[in-house]
This record gives structure tokens, C-alpha cells and sequence, in this order.
């Protein structure tokens, strides 16, 4: 079993920042892609950012330039560092993973989300 745990997220004005960290843990062979979704009410869930095991990136184009994603691999957590934050960027976010377990199969996993407020 894995599990991932996000934490950081919370109330900010609009152009302030924000940190969220998101943990794994459990019988983890190896995290190939972690990445960070949101969902707005009423809105499907999108991609925010993305990185592999190898610090390649990819960004949504509505946070480009304003969002950074970064991982530390020895302890398992995922990163996203939000700058000039916009009321438009108030969502759940989610962080995801995926890799392998130590038995061998395969994982793809959510994390519960926290909640990100932007006030104008």
C-alpha cells in the first residue's frame, strides 16, 4: 500500500504564495511521476504540474512562469511553490504518484487534496 499526504494549502490574497508538500510513503519500490491536479467547483480536474524521477517538468499553461514543482527523492515528497496567486487559482489540490510497490505491481495513487483559497 501507498499513501500520500499533501499539506500547505490554505486562505492567501490574491498575489501572495503559497507551499504545498506532498508525502509518500509505504512499501515503495520506486516513484516514477509525481504531479500536482486541482479541481475547481463545477470544473474537471486538471493538471497543474509534473515531474519525473529525473527533475523533467511540466507545467499547465495557466501557471507557467508562476509555479515551480520540485521533488526530494530521499524522502519521498513532491513540492509546488505558488507565486502571484490568483483567485482563479482556488481549487483542491491533489497530488498523485505513480511507480512501483515492492511486490512488483504497479501504483497510482491520490492523495486526499487540501484546500487553496485566493481572495481578491
Amino acid at each position: 500500500q501507498v499513501q500520500l499526504v499533501e499539506s500547505g494549502g490554505g486562505l492567501v490574497q490574491a498575489g501572495g504564495s503559497l507551499r504545498l508538500s506532498c508525502a509518500a510513503s509505504g512499501s515503495i519500490f520506486s516513484i516514477n511521476a509525481m504531479a500536482w491536479y486541482r479541481q475547481a467547483p463545477g470544473k474537471q480536474r486538471e493538471l497543474v504540474a509534473a515531474i519525473t524521477s529525473g527533475g523533467s517538468t511540466n507545467y499547465g499553461d495557466s501557471v507557467k512562469g508562476r509555479f515551480t514543482i520540485s521533488r526530494d527523492n530521499a524522502k519521498n515528497t513532491v513540492y509546488l511553490q505558488m507565486n502571484s496567486l490568483k483567485p482563479e487559482d482556488t481549487a483542491v489540490y491533489y497530488c498523485n504518484a505513480e511507480g512501483l510497490e515492492y511486490s512488483g505491481s504497479y501504483y497510482y495513487h491520490w492523495g486526499q487534496g487540501t484546500q487553496v483559497t485566493v481572495s481578491s
